[in-house]
């Protein structure tokens, strides 16, 4: 795995934001990544937060960057936290947003190899759904407070020492 240009740039503690935007029908607004662990893998739209600039701000830019789309914040619905190869903290802020349906969706052709609605049922059934997503939807539906969830491997291509899910 390749760290360093991204370490260069963000030091070893990494703030990120993804987008969770589920439509009318149930769908859920992922993409497929052209880069990173993630790559060819249906993912939540997502990126990391600029100086300068608040989580809540980074996952509304981060969306639009990625499929066009306008969205506003309803909640937030989880964290992701892991240490990579025991040195570098990767932080990510999991919010529930909504479409405000006054754009159309286009694809950031530059990051992504494609941007679709599609069902809980078809992620799951998908091998190519991200474990992030999957662990979502696995417990989607239910309120609870955000428990810590520990034992998870997201692949052996992001060299994870440390990996929790708050869900």
């Amino acid at each position: 795995m390749q760290l360093g240009v991204c370490t260069v740039k963000r030091g070893k503690v990494w703030l990120a934001v993804a987008g969770l935007v589920i439509d009318e029908n149930g769908k859920w607004l992922v993409v497929k990544k052209k880069y990173s662990g993630l790559k060819g893998m249906w993912s939540l739209p997502a990126g990391f937060v600029n100086a300068g600039e608040t989580v809540d701000e980074a996952v509304i830019r981060e969306v639009k960057e990625e499929t066009g789309l306008d969205t506003t914040i309803k909640g937030i619905v989880g964290v992701r936290s892991g240490v990579l190869q025991h040195d570098i903290s990767d932080n990510m802020m999991i919010f529930l947003l909504e479409n405000e349906e006054t754009s159309s969706m286009e694809m950031e052709e530059a990051e992504l190899w494609d941007v679709q609605w599609k069902s809980p049922q078809e992620l799951l059934r998908d091998e190519k759904t991200s474990v992030m997503v999957y662990e979502m939807i696995k417990r989607s539906g239910s309120q609870h407070e955000l428990n810590m969830i520990e034992g998870i491997n997201p692949g052996t291509q992001f060299a994870y020492t440390q990996y929790r899910l708050f869900l």
